[in-house]
């Protein structure tokens, strides 16, 4: 997302990309006007809604300078990335160009257009398997897959920006987004998604299609893994505090965004199945390489810096992603 000025002026605002869903409608309804830059290699101009949209990939230097000069951003909201664990231990390169070497490109763009203030969408999976639950912003970063180091190399890149180059940054920590907006205008598209739920939904919505469990053999009190569930709502209005936060001249810092409530894949199954009135379809089948056991936030910092905590729990994220699919089906 990149946005002008403050909130008290006329505020542009760039989310990239358009399939992060809510973010654009969540900026317009803090009084930005937003555009959107996304390839729309796996995007839908529809999930733009009325924001105005610039079709191209971040590693375009010109492009992007182009897009912060005629819009006069000053601020950069980077939701650009690859995003599969298991695809990234299989095509590990296909990970570190896009991720990393893709938002290297993006940040010299800003570096040259004087962008200082930078919202970066970054991930739990910074932390492995963590040793102690829930996990701080203090737990040691050791990712566990590709996908994770990808992260945790753009936040490094990021303190050493914000020290060279005075360009402050909020690293938001997501742990496991999901569900769709509560006006059931904007969801996640299950053919393009590997996240559980949408796959959840896939099976249960779909005659003919099965959901495979990755692994019942965890150290887990149901033998499954176990992960934090935030609401892509309330993830799209962390981001706005994220720039609330920077536009106030606050310094850079790393936060996660969570409910503090962890729910295993069997959870996920059940409530799927509450809200679908019927049984989900799945097989148990080996473990994936790159999955951590367990993740769960101390959303702590959150609140207290950004003035945030999460609202919905599992039962309506699943709900909401639930009619979101089945309308579209």
């Amino acid at each position: 997302m990149w946005a002008n000025g403050t909130i008290s002026a006329q505020c542009w605002s760039l989310v990239v990309p358009a399939t992060s869903v809510r973010t654009p409608a969540c900026a317009r309804a803090a009084g930005r006007d937003v555009v959107v830059l996304d390839t729309l290699e796996l995007g839908d101009r529809d999930a733009v809604l009325d924001a105005r949209l610039v079709v191209g990939n971040i590693a375009d230097q010109e492009l992007v300078r182009a897009a912060l000069r005629d819009f006069g951003t000053t601020d950069v909201m980077h939701l650009a990335a690859c995003k599969s664990v298991g695809e990234s231990m299989k095509t590990p390169d296909k990970y570190r160009r896009n991720n990393v070497a893709g938002t290297i490109e993006l940040l010299e763009a800003c570096r040259e257009a004087e962008v200082t203030r930078f919202v970066f969408s970054s991930s739990c999976s910074v932390y492995g398997t963590p040793h102690h639950v829930p996990v701080t912003q203090e737990a040691p970063i050791a990712p566990e897959s590709v996908y994770a180091e990808t992260k945790a190399t753009v936040e490094r890149m990021l303190r050493w920006y914000s020290m060279a180059a005075g360009l402050r940054a909020v690293s938001l920590r997501y742990f496991n987004a999901a569900g769709a907006s509560f006006d059931g205008r904007i969801g996640e598209n299950w053919d393009y998604s590997m996240n559980l739920i949408p796959l959840a939904m896939k099976a249960v919505v779909l005659d003919g299609h099965r959901l495979q469990v990755f692994g019942s053999d965890y150290d887990t009190p149901d033998g499954t893994c176990i992960r934090d569930y935030i609401h892509v709502v309330d993830l799209a209005n962390a981001h706005v505090k994220a720039l609330d936060y920077l536009a106030a001249g606050s310094p850079t810092i790393e936060v996660n965004l969570g409910t503090g409530v962890g729910s295993s894949v069997l959870d996920v199954i059940r409530a799927a199945e509450d809200v679908a009135g019927r049984a989900v379809p799945y097989d148990v089948v080996d473990r994936r390489p790159g999955d951590a056991v367990t993740t769960c936030a101390d959303p702590f910092l959150a609140d207290e810096l950004l003035g945030w905590s999460a609202e919905s729990a599992l039962d309506e994220i699943v709900r909401t992603a639930f009619d979101w699919h089945a309308r579209r089906v």
